[in-house]
Parts: structure tokens; C-alpha cells; sequence
């Protein structure tokens, strides 16, 4: 492994903790990235890496991006990221995440956890019966039956790249959508589209569910391999990280980007740019993706829950995604590129004048 602390420069991080615990098996690594706008928050991802190295970059990169999607979306909460390291998927039990939930206690506050792949309602139960920093579980919220903070999240920014790409002369309903993966946020993607009357084709590893979907929404599906090379308007990755890469931007036979994955540019700035140069319109993936952390971090807000405030601002994400793209439009860079520069924009003023606000004065010996 390379030196730590010049891992953590190279993100920007403030702290990386590294933690076990024999008796449960428990192993896995805790990022907080920046704090500036407020304590660190970020789901908890248990799975099994091929080796600590690739935890600890999923962590590093996961927690940055977090930092990234609160700035853009106006949250004041700062990145961080969880994983659970774990040999196997069936290494799932109550004393494992109640372990890991008096770790995330461990940080008194600086660090609020919620679910990601492999931490799901039931896991996050036994994490809150160690700490109460944890956000996401059902019964913490007022919902409309059928909402889905995350898929309509996608689905704004999506309506968003629809009118840049096809100068408003195209709706959403009109396009067909290649789904790659049919988890929690990829099957409430689904949901919306196919409500809406759009074409869906899937990929998913997951035979099963790739019947359910097929059976429940009508939906048509390839090969996981295959889901690349389908000739589309939209590509919506919605599974792991890092697909979008050398081999598979050449692949696409779309005009739009725009899927619920984490990290999905393998290298960020040169397939940012490749991208670019295809003249595929890429949804910069914590944009895109927010909507779930606005919906449940709203909770930490004054008054508690409000499904209408957190609404609002999930509607806002198609805003966002349009002055983004015109933004990149009009000086010729790619869209990750603007969208880091808004968010470190918003980072840096709050760092400006959290300076002056909160600056003690200290005696002069």
C-alpha cells in the first residue's frame, strides 16, 4: 500500500480510521473528507473487496464525491463514507453491525451513517441500536406512498439533459433509457421512467430480478456484458462504480449520461473529458444522485422532517444539471469539471466566512 497520509492529500482528506474487532469479525475503514460545511455523513457500504487497498480507495473516493454532493445540492453537512469489509456476502449479522455501530458512535457526532450496498433497513436498525447518528430508516420519514428521493432525483436530472441535449424539442417520455443494474436506486428509476412511458432496457447480474422487472414493468434486457453497446438515448449506470472507462466510453451508442451510481468515471478528469468528446452529455454522478442524501438529510434539519422542503429541493436538481451543462456548453469543458468548480466555489466562501464569524481572539502572552 502507498503512504496513507499522501493518499489522503491526493482526496483532500481530514481523517481515515481504521477499525476491527475479532469477535464479530468486523473489519472496515471510516473516511470523513471535508467538514467545512458541517459535520461528515455518508452511507455504509459492506462488501467484499479483493483487497484493503481497493476499501480504502473506495472510501477516499465515496467520501469526497459526499463532500462534493452536499456543497452542489446546499446541504450543510460535509463527505464522509463507511465500508464494512467482509469475505463473503452472507457475512451479515445483528452482533457485526452493532459493533460498527459503536464505532460510528466512537465519533460523537462528526460522522452520521445511513445505507448503501450490503446495509440495508435492517442492518441500519442494529446500527441504531448503538448510536443515534444514523439517517435513512423508513419510519424516520413522512412519505407519499410511492416516492422515492433517489430515482426522482435521477430522473430530474435526466428531464434536465433531455431539453440540453435535444434543445427542449424532446421529452422525456419520448426516449429510450439502458438501466445497468435493478437494485434499490436502479428499480426506483425504473419505477418513474416506465410510469412515465419510457422505453427501458436493463442489465443486471441478478437473473431474478431481471425477471421481476421484466414481468412488473415491462421492461426489455441484455446481457450484463452487452449493456454498453445497446443503441440508446440515455445510459443510466445504477450499480458499482468506475464503468464509464478506456474500453466502454468508445462502446456507447447514446447521447446522455445519467444513471444513480457512485464514482462512475474511472479515471474522473481524462472520461470527463473523453466523454466531452464523444459529445455524450454526462450528469455529473453526485449531482445526479442526490436526491435520496437532500430527502434524508433533511431530517437533520430544523423542525425535523418535511417531505414538501426536501421536495423542493430535489426539484432543484434539474436547475442545477441545466446550468451546469450550459455552463459547459459555453466555455467547451466538460460538465464533471463545472460541477467540482461550483461545489469548491461554495466550499471556499463558507471557509472565508466561517473564518471571520467564528475567529477567537487569543491573548497576547
Amino acid at each position: 500500500m502507498s503512504d496513507l497520509h499522501e493518499q489522503m492529500g491526493t482526496y483532500g482528506h481530514n481523517e481515515v480510521k481504521f477499525f476491527r474487532d475479532d469477535a464479530t469479525g468486523l473489519r472496515g475503514i471510516i473516511g470523513i473528507h471535508d467538514t467545512t460545511l458541517g459535520p461528515a455523513a455518508g452511507g455504509t457500504r459492506r462488501y467484499a473487496f479483493d483487497s484493503e487497498e481497493e476499501a480504502l480507495e473506495d472510501v477516499l473516493r465515496l467520501s469526497r464525491a459526499m463532500t462534493y454532493k452536499y456543497a452542489i445540492s446546499g446541504i450543510n453537512m460535509g463527505g464522509g463514507k463507511g465500508v464494512i469489509w467482509v469475505e463473503d456476502d452472507d457475512h451479515d449479522s445483528e452482533e457485526l453491525y452493532r459493533s460498527y455501530g459503536r464505532i460510528v458512535d466512537s465519533f460523537d457526532g462528526r460522522f452520521v451513517t445511513g445505507g448503501d450496498v450490503g446495509t440495508d433497513a435492517k442492518e441500519m436498525r442494529w446500527i441504531g441500536m448503538e448510536t443515534d447518528y444514523i439517517i435513512g430508516l423508513p419510519e424516520q420519514f413522512d412519505h407519499p406512498e410511492g416516492f422515492h428521493g433517489g430515482g426522482l432525483g435521477v430522473v430530474k436530472a435526466m428531464e434536465a439533459c433531455c431539453d440540453l441535449a435535444y434543445d427542449g424539442d424532446r421529452d422525456l417520455s419520448d426516449l429510450h433509457v439502458a438501466v445497468q443494474g435493478a437494485g434499490d436506486m436502479g428499480a426506483s428509476l425504473i419505477k418513474y421512467l416506465t410510469d412515465r412511458g419510457v422505453q427501458v432496457t436493463l442489465a443486471d447480474v441478478d437473473d431474478e430480478q431481471v425477471d421481476y422487472m421484466e414481468d412488473e414493468y415491462g421492461v426489455g434486457s441484455v446481457a450484463p456484458e452487452d449493456v454498453y453497446d445497446v443503441d440508446c438515448d440515455v445510459f443510466a449506470p445504477c450499480a458499482l462504480g468506475m464503468v464509464l472507462n478506456d474500453d466502454t466510453i468508445p462502446r456507447l451508442k447514446c447521447d446522455i449520461v445519467c444513471g444513480a451510481a457512485n464514482n462512475q468515471l474511472d479515471d474522473v478528469e481524462r472520461h470527463d473529458e473523453m466523454l466531452r468528446e464523444h459529445d455524450v452529455l454526462y450528469a455529473p454522478d453526485y449531482l445526479a444522485n442526490s436526491g435520496r442524501t437532500i430527502d434524508d438529510t433533511d431530517l437533520l434539519r430544523k423542525g425535523g422532517y418535511k417531505h414538501d422542503r426536501a421536495r423542493a429541493m430535489i426539484d432543484d436538481i434539474y436547475d442545477r444539471m441545466v446550468t451546469i451543462g450550459e455552463r459547459a456548453e459555453h466555455e467547451g469543458r466538460p460538465t464533471q469539471a463545472i460541477a467540482d468548480e461550483i461545489a469548491e466555489e461554495r466550499i471556499e466562501a463558507m471557509r472565508a466566512s466561517r473564518a471571520k464569524v467564528y475567529e477567537r481572539r487569543r491573548p497576547d502572552w
